[in-house]
């Protein structure tokens, strides 16, 4: 932002203070992101071994099929986040995509977890499609629409923290089931795959109505809009410096947790000896996950985002290189590691997520133009891409080493495996931390930002005052 831009700010009317939302509101609207956080775990872990253990597909082709399908993910998010900004609707602007994205997921589900004798290559390529699709469909406009709800710079980390914290709990769920499946359904790959659907299904089921009404969405932009112009759009957001910093910032985060995801099973299960223990090992992981959101917002608010999301990376980088102390019997150095990952976990993914909205106002102040949704498809699109190189890159480095996931493997190739379990994941968080250090948006910049967007409220802008006076009507209709 120019000096100029900056005095004009800080000659302008100071906004008004952020209506804060209630718990209860809160936990209503961020569960509609469950049921997307428990469909990954079994296709990021359990999902990929399953079909090539016990289905007769080869690794290579399993992890060609998942990096293709991820991309696609993550190339129609760019176009839904633009389509989202721009739709007028009574509904609102995200709630349609939301409703229709929801029973496209569904229907790309079915056939993933209750796969048909014939089921093969192709079809599950193209199931993964259509899940995809419909998983775009609701997790961006929800992006968007979490980030709209406030203007406030911590206000909106809180906001995040609460679609964190149950995003953890809906993988305790989606953890606690592959747990209990492992002995009792061993030797079951159809019905453990059915299970698993099972509960995404009645995660979608509960919170799409529940989430869906919790909250009125913000008045759109005033204005006539300007035609699509995609190229034009795309070239101006990647023109934006700060938004790429977060983008790859997070994009290596995505990448470091999609490799170790991606090997855990394999690395419980061979190296140290006790595939009994997986489940339950992610399972302790996520329970300190829960524990850690409110542990990160707190540090956030006393330092800042950009410091507390250095830190977090520069945790996680320690975790990891700790993992080559473990030998097979390490116990309690594993559970220690697995406690510690846990309260690390989702440190970077929780600031910058916040810092996207930070950005989305300074490009809504520097150009005009409100593209929230579109800012936020292409920060999924780091997230998608990132876990789909993981997957796409793991597996086959995984068999280029000589693993077998099928047979019995030598000493050397187990150790080469935990090199490669520890050493890429804690590369991706040094190139995270890196890439984010000194971000400029602070606390101090951002109103800045957001009280020179309130002094343009009456050229069509959304401020601060628009919105805390939806928010306090909005509050006083719920409780009357």
């Amino acid at each position: 932002m120019s000096t100029l831009a900056l005095d004009a700010a800080r000659r302008a009317p100071p906004a008004a203070a952020p209506t804060r939302l209630g718990p209860a509101r809160l936990i209503a609207f961020s569960s509609l992101g469950m049921p997307l956080a428990a469909v990954e775990v079994p296709l990021s872990t359990y999902v990929p071994p399953l079909y090539a253990s016990a289905f007769g597909f080869s690794l290579g082709t399993v992890g060609v099929i998942f990096l293709l399908a991820r991309l696609w993910d993550a190339v129609i998010d760019p176009a839904i986040g633009l389509l989202s900004d721009r739709t007028r609707s009574r509904w609102g602007r995200r709630r349609p995509w939301i409703a229709v994205g929801a029973a496209i997921f569904a229907l790309g589900a079915v056939p993933v977890f209750l796969p048909p004798a014939w089921f093969g290559p192709l079809a599950l390529s193209a199931a993964l499609f259509v899940l995809y699709l419909g998983y775009s469909m609701m997790a961006t406009p929800l992006a968007a629409w979490m980030g709209e709800l406030s203007g406030a710079y911590h206000e909106r980390t809180r906001i995040t923290t609460y679609g964190q914290a149950l995003t953890c709990v809906a993988l305790l769920l989606a953890l606690v089931l592959p747990s209990l499946l492992v002995t009792r359904l061993a030797g079951q790959p159809r019905l453990e795959l059915a299970a698993m659907g099972a509960m995404v299904f009645a995660l979608l089921l509960i919170t799409l109505p529940l989430g869906i009404r919790a909250l009125p969405e913000p008045p759109p932009p005033a204005g006539a809009q300007d035609p699509v112009r995609v190229w034009h759009t795309l070239r101006l957001v990647f023109g934006e410096g700060m938004l790429l910093s977060v983008l790859a910032s997070n994009f290596a985060v995505r990448l470091a947790q999609g490799v170790r995801t991606a090997l855990f099973v394999f690395f419980i299960s061979f190296y140290m000896g006790h595939p009994a223990w997986a489940p339950g090992l992610f399972l302790l992981q996520y329970v300190f996950g829960i524990f850690a959101c409110p542990l990160w917002l707190a540090i956030g608010r006393r330092v800042g985002k950009e410091r507390a999301a250095v830190a977090g990376e520069l945790t996680q980088v320690a975790i990891n290189l700790a993992l080559l102390a473990l030998a097979p019997g390490s116990v309690a150095l594993l559970l220690a590691l697995t406690v510690a990952q846990g309260l690390a976990q989702g440190s970077g993914n929780l600031m910058l997520r916040s810092i996207v909205a930070d950005v989305a106002d300074y490009h809504r102040l520097r150009t005009g133009e409100d593209r929230i949704g579109l800012f936020f498809s292409v920060f999924s699109l780091s997230d998608k891409a990132g876990v789909a190189l993981a997957i796409g890159v793991a597996l086959p480095l995984a068999a280029w080493i000589g693993f077998d996931p099928r047979g019995t493997n030598p000493a050397g190739v187990l150790e080469h495996l935990k090199w490669l379990f520890a050493l890429g994941p804690a590369l991706g968080h040094v190139i995270s931390a890196a890439v984010i250090h000194g971000f400029p948006i602070d606390e101090r910049r951002h109103g800045d930002i957001r009280r020179q967007l309130a002094a343009r409220d009456a050229a069509g802008l959304v401020s601060d005052a628009s919105r805390d006076r939806w928010l306090a009507q909005a509050d006083r209709g719920s409780q009357g």
